[in-house]
């Protein structure tokens, strides 16, 4: 059901029956290192390519939802996922192994909540009993494809942020037991014209705002509603700005309530200049730390805000502005 312009509801309130969470080294010295079903050492994961073993974190995050769920591949009917690499190979190579129908997503680091909207939205509408989502990112391959390579020794300004290496995944099903997807807010693209590459926190900020304030509005509800809001990946500086933008709009959240994924995932004397971006930043916390924690009783209600930058090296070769959008999921546990 359409509420307002941009929010649906879900009657049948889906539920995420199993959900996984994988890491890299960097990951496994951070906050939520618990919370990961399996932390690896080495980045290359015996891969002679990043963008090879990237293509295992998400293979083993899919196949671990799909275990915790009880379910086996065959008895998925769709998967939705995509990631950051140049036409989401990660993502088509994992459906390869899968073999399970495959539907490919673009939101850059929305990703993860764009999946589960669109997971959620055909299994309410008993177009799917069980629906799979997945995204996932690698530092060296996105900073690879983005900015520059590591070997390279660049130096970064305290703007940047630190890309999570890893993968995320969780299967929305019919029936079952779990945290239940309530509703889903799709955002716009919203653009003001950054177009510095090293400050996406800024560029995304606006974008968290609009559909946050979009998500409110809809469904006619107040952020007294929510035990938690986490934006994906606007990291300290973008998340200082969301803030203020929010408090300046007249949407007053408490500090201690309003947090961010990218925030969340290092340790503060992790050398990750703002904080953690990409795919698995948003997907990991929320997948593993968040959910876990939905689970063990400590949170009831929480909305997850995943930011997306929607540029590429070559529009920004072109001189482009940087369009971002931000996806948000409402997620109750009863």
């Amino acid at each position: 059901m359409l509420k307002g312009h941009q929010t649906w509801f879900f009657e049948s309130k889906p539920v995420i029956i199993g959900s996984a969470a994988i890491g890299g080294p960097f990951e496994a010295q951070g906050n939520l290192a618990d919370d990961f079903d399996l932390l690896h050492d080495d980045i290359w994961l015996g891969q002679d390519s990043y963008e090879k073993a990237e293509k295992k974190f998400l293979e083993q995050a899919c196949e671990t939802a799909i275990k915790k769920a009880g379910l086996k591949k065959e008895d998925i009917q769709f998967f939705f996922s995509g990631d950051l690499i140049n036409q989401i190979i990660p993502s088509s190579f994992t459906a390869r192994t899968l073999a399970v129908p495959f539907l490919g997503i673009y939101g850059a680091c929305s990703s993860s909540m764009e999946g589960l909207s669109l997971a959620s939205l055909i299994v309410d509408s008993r177009f799917a009993q069980n629906a799979l989502v997945g995204t996932s990112s690698h530092n060296a391959a996105a900073e690879k494809q983005y900015r520059y390579p590591t070997e390279y020794g660049a130096q970064k300004p305290p703007t940047a942020q630190w890309t999570v290496t890893g993968a995320g995944a969780a299967v929305v099903a019919q029936q079952g037991t779990g945290p239940r997807v309530i509703a889903a807010t799709i955002g716009r693209v919203v653009d003001m014209g950054i177009s510095d590459p090293f400050n996406m926190g800024a560029a995304m900020a606006p974008a968290a705002v609009d559909t946050i304030e979009a998500h409110f509005r809809d469904l006619n509800l107040s952020p007294s509603h929510y035990d938690l809001i986490a934006t994906g990946d606007l990291g300290k500086i973008g998340h200082r700005i969301a803030g203020d933008l929010l408090t300046k709009h007249g949407l007053d959240i408490p500090v201690e309530k309003l947090t961010d994924c990218g925030i969340l995932m290092y340790k503060e004397d992790q050398p990750v200049f703002a904080g953690g971006s990409g795919c698995a930043c948003a997907a990991t916390a929320t997948f593993g730390h968040l959910l876990n924690r939905m689970r063990k009783g400590e949170l009831k209600r929480i909305l997850i805000i995943a930011t997306g930058s929607l540029l590429s090296p070559m529009s920004y070769q072109q001189k482009e502005s940087i369009p971002c959008v931000a996806h948000a999921v409402s997620i109750e546990m009863e």
